[in-house]
């Protein structure tokens, strides 16, 4: 069994030769107490100050694919094939995942993926501790690292088809990079989405120049075999393709046929959000090709059992990424995403 080692971030050796087990401690805020993020370290002879890969999972507290990938990866990377620097979170935010949810419900409320804002952890009116696992992030792993994998799934809110994903960056040599790397998870779709919302993780560490990946790799709260195994495959392949740690690995799955696609998910057309608060009925999977004007779904009314339901239509052509995953929607909410074929 690994011991580990609780530390507070001033404490963390992310630089010295070998494998190294932590336990990183915040303080609690609402109890004598103090919340423990697992980190693992592995650095190899070639490390270089700024380099390194560091993959997180529950980001979000209901999504799981990425916390079991990284579990796995614990025991599976043998230190003496590591190069570079190795740094491996499988729960980035223990208060929503013991809640079991998107955000930190039982604590600040707090949801970490909209929180990476000025002032997170120092600024006394945000300094929860969501904001301050985002100032650990800041001030201790994004100067330890340029590739940063963090792994989504759907949770309760949508289903997603299975996609690697990354925003538009100005860089065009970075953008190139993203997407070679994405490739590598071997998941049917690449998606390139709309960078709107305040407070990212990934588009922080893109604006900060880093090799950045997002994953959608399951919905409902569960473990999806098949994202679990893109997921390994794409974590594994930026640490080799990317000097971290030594081996070879073999395209998979969509990489390895050449039928991937690229989706573009940026116009406001391709976002469908609910008119009214009701209830979702998907007419087609995740993953079709829809033309301008098809019905994907229909939106219930159950306070009016007599009217026809609302059409959600597809604005645009292209392949529904996501659909809400619950039945019941907000006003508001989007229940359907597609995304443009990138030629």
């Amino acid at each position: 069994m690994t011991k580990r080692t609780v530390v507070q971030p001033p404490q963390l050796d992310l630089e010295s030769p070998g494998r190294r087990d932590y336990w990183v401690s915040l303080d609690h805020d609402s109890i004598w107490g103090e919340w423990h993020l697992p980190l693992t370290v592995i650095v190899g002879p070639e490390a270089k100050p700024g380099e390194g890969l560091v993959a997180f999972g529950s980001n979000h507290g209901n999504e799981y694919e990425g916390p079991v990938i990284i579990k796995h990866l614990l025991r599976e990377i043998d230190t003496a094939a590591v190069r570079g620097r190795i740094i491996l979170m499988p729960v980035l935010n223990p208060a929503a995942f013991r809640s079991g949810a998107r955000e930190s419900i039982d604590d600040d409320g707090v949801n970490l993926n909209r929180a990476f804002v000025d002032g997170a952890g120092t600024n006394p009116a945000i300094a929860g501790i969501t904001h301050r696992i985002v100032r650990f992030v800041r001030e201790n792993i994004w100067p330890n690292v340029h590739v940063v994998i963090d792994l989504h799934s759907g949770g309760q809110v949508a289903r997603f088809a299975l996609v690697a994903s990354y925003h538009r960056v100005e860089d065009p040599r970075q953008a190139e990079v993203m997407e070679e790397t994405a490739r590598w998870f071997g998941v049917p779709f690449i998606m390139v989405y709309q960078d709107q919302h305040p407070g990212l993780l990934p588009s922080e560490a893109e604006r900060l120049g880093k090799i950045t990946i997002g994953t959608e790799l399951g919905w409902g709260a569960a473990v999806n075999a098949e994202g679990v195994r893109f997921g390994r495959q794409g974590v594994l392949a930026a640490a080799i393709r990317h000097g971290q740690l030594t081996g070879e690995i073999e395209r998979i799955a969509h990489h390895a046929d050449g039928t991937q696609k690229i989706l573009e998910a940026i116009d406001r057309a391709c976002y469908s959000p609910a008119p009214w608060p009701g209830h979702y009925e998907p007419l087609l999977e995740c993953g079709e090709f829809v033309t301008v004007g098809t019905t994907c779904g229909h939106l219930h009314d159950f306070h009016r059992i007599d009217d026809a339901p609302y059409e959600v239509k597809a604005a645009v052509d292209g392949y529904i990424i996501a659909q809400t995953w619950q039945a019941t929607v907000q006003q508001g909410q989007q229940v359907l995403v597609i995304g443009k074929l990138v030629e």
